[in-house]
């Protein structure tokens, strides 16, 4: 049986997920936005603040600051000073804001989903267990 290596299963898993955002990309464009913008909006309900956000997705503080900042120009965010923290902004979903994240999350799951489908159902089913196992 040949050695396990952990850093090819990382590329792997990488190269497969940059794979299905790649086939989105412009589909995600079309939205009004950039990959990562998508995936800010995807975050905002469980981690409402800028720099919970940027430890969440391993963004550097600067750039989560610039995509709220794109964000709330598009009307997708909405800012509004914490009252628990008045130096603190908590950040919003506006409806539009979740109906494009909505449309760009289907996206991604449908392509995904694409690539699921080379797996049968108990494959997908193990995989599933074992990426819960591993989170």
């Amino acid at each position: 049986m040949s050695k396990i290596d952990p850093a090819r299963i990382w590329s792997l898993n990488h190269r497969l997920l940059m794979s299905v955002i790649a086939s989105v990309a412009s589909d995600i464009t079309a939205l009004g936005l950039e990959t990562k913008e998508l995936f800010v909006l995807s975050e905002v309900d469980d981690h409402p603040y800028p720099a919970e956000l940027a430890a969440s997705l391993c963004i550097p503080k600067p750039s989560v600051t610039l995509y709220v900042k794109r964000l709330e120009a598009a009307g997708f965010l909405r800012r509004e000073i914490d009252t628990a923290d008045l130096r603190r902004h908590r950040l919003h979903l506006t409806s539009a804001g979740r109906k494009v994240m909505q449309q760009g999350n289907a996206l991604l799951s449908e392509a995904f989903a694409l690539k699921l489908g080379r797996l049968s159902a108990a494959q997908q089913a193990e995989l599933r267990a074992l990426l819960e196992k591993m989170s």
